[in-house]
């Protein structure tokens, strides 16, 4: 079995049943199975082969969708990149793992395919390159291609992560690790047909393999949310409504903003009969007045490393009125088998924290460039607290690496982008809020004599190396930065007196 032969099953069950559908496009299982059979055969003519990578550029569209089957149908393993990604992220993603082709735009291939990747063959869904265009495309036969078959330890695809050394990390996910999750996620949901998903999360967001593969395997829909809708809370609210939405799955943030901007609480009866959440914990105080307003769905709390898929879930079945902290992170699930591991080296008893280990069918086969990662346990580098009741409570991170809006993001990774700016010394990047108020600042130490950029200046410096999500959205210029007593960066001391330098900055730009 592997990812995608459920869409394959699904036409031959459901052929006329809606399959996938964005705000200009929909397509049927029969449609979406066809043009997933024509791309495979174009990506045959680019040369594609079994094990090959190929990357996914695209919009979030449903072409984006078919593109990723048409890849799995050659067993090759596709590498989707964020939409919104700076030029210089997807040419570092797409030469670590050393891509046979990719699947993109005229204008992001013009931009993308140089210095060094102009031998990547390209196929455009809007436009021209090496003269192979969407129109040759839809002219090839529709019929399946023979093919090597996909083995379930094959990588099915690479995701790729913020690095502590301030390179993305590619996490290869194989049939077998996405499938367990998928098979879990179908059971417990009892996904059937009828289910409509939505897709908030973008395809390089391992949030979204829920919502896409599960429905293919109920032979169910999923409405593909744009990316310039995803934090607008009156217009998530309306995408609810209009496209029926009855499974909904994306980090808090959005569900907090669609309650405080998009009116969601005073929402008629509609057929939401799942709201799944994940990447970041859940402020109760919000989760009580979703959960008291929608009592009729169900609520499940998701938890996973990418590297892991969904290991743990909790289903919330009651908030007591004086409950203040989140709500757990629950027991394994997927397969898998989860402990915690304390300071010491011992397991962790009811009432101990220790970090969270992971081992069995979802975890990853490994980073690219470092396989296998064979039957290690999977460290996650959350501590966390065995409840009374066989349920883990998140607690925090052992190390640098944070949440903005369910996005991992390595701070190391954000320092090493702003050192590379000519004026800078030296940073060091804090979180600072929760939720959708999550901000980055970052503490600068200049070279000598360097005159120091402005905020804006800053931004595009990181804009040109990182995500939008990884983007500082303050900084503070230190002489020096404070240091521990072994020498490095106190974190600590900027996280806790960050009010107090960022207010003697104001008064020194003030005078």
């Amino acid at each position: 079995m592997s990812l995608q032969n459920l869409v394959i099953r699904s036409a031959e069950r459901v052929p006329n049943a809606l399959a996938i559908k964005d705000p200009i496009n929909s397509m049927t299982y029969s449609e979406l199975d066809s043009l997933a059979n024509r791309i495979a055969r174009a990506l045959i003519k680019l040369g594609v082969r079994k094990g090959d990578r190929v990357g996914i550029w695209l919009d979030k569209s449903t072409y984006a969708v078919a593109a990723m089957q048409g890849v799995l149908r050659l067993g090759a393993a596709y590498v989707p990149l964020d939409p919104l990604s700076p030029t210089s992220r997807a040419h570092t993603i797409l030469t670590d793992c050393s891509v046979q082709a990719l699947v993109t735009t005229e204008k992001r291939a013009e931009a993308v395919l140089t210095d060094g990747l102009a031998h990547i063959a390209c196929l455009c869904v809007q436009g021209n390159w090496q003269g192979l265009s969407w129109h040759n495309v839809l002219s090839l036969s529709d019929q399946p291609i023979e093919a090597s078959k996909s083995v379930e330890d094959d990588i099915a695809y690479i995701l790729y992560t913020s690095g502590s050394t301030g390179k993305p990390k590619g996490v290869c996910i194989s049939h077998r690790n996405a499938l367990a999750f998928i098979h879990w996620a179908s059971t417990e949901l009892q996904a059937t047909s009828a289910d409509r998903f939505s897709n908030h999360a973008s395809f390089n967001f391992d949030i979204s393999v829920l919502d896409i593969y599960v429905a293919f395997h109920a032979g169910a829909s999923v409405h593909l949310i744009p990316d310039e809708m995803s934090y607008s809370g009156k217009r998530l609210v309306n995408f609810i409504i209009q496209q029926e939405i009855t499974i909904w799955y994306s980090v808090p943030s959005a569900l907090i903003l669609m309650m405080e901007q998009g009116g969601l609480l005073d929402v008629p009866s509609i057929p939401l009969r799942a709201i799944l959440f994940a990447g970041e914990p859940f402020p109760i105080k919000h989760l009580r007045r979703l959960y008291e307003r929608w009592r009729s769905a169900r609520f499940l709390n998701l938890y996973g490393p990418t590297e892991t898929n969904v290991c743990t879930f909790y289903e919330l079945q009651e908030i007591d009125q004086k409950l203040t902290k989140p709500v757990p992170i629950g027991c394994a699930c997927s397969g898998n088998q989860v402990w915690a591991v304390k300071e010491d080296g011992t397991e962790a008893k009811p009432g101990e924290e220790g970090e969270l280990m992971v081992s069995g069918a979802s975890v990853m086969r490994g980073y690219w460039g470092h396989l296998p990662y064979g039957d290690k346990p999977y460290k996650t580098g959350d501590i966390v607290r065995l409840l009374e009741d066989g349920n883990y409570m998140y607690i925090g991170r052992r190390d640098y690496m944070a949440k903005v809006r369910g996005h991992r993001v390595e701070l190391g990774e954000i320092e090493s982008a702003l050192e590379e700016h000519l004026s800078i010394h030296e940073a060091a990047v804090i979180i600072s809020g929760a939720e959708i108020e999550t901000r980055l600042i970052a503490f600068i130490a200049l070279k000598k004599d360097a005159v120091a950029p402005s905020l804006l200046d800053i931004k595009r410096h990181c804009a040109e190396r990182l995500p939008r999500y990884m983007i500082v959205d303050d900084i503070c210029y230190l002489t020096d930065l404070p240091r521990t007593r072994n020498g490095k960066v106190d974190r600590l001391h900027l996280s806790n007196n960050q009010v107090d330098f960022i207010k003697r900055r104001n008064l020194n730009a003030a005078l």
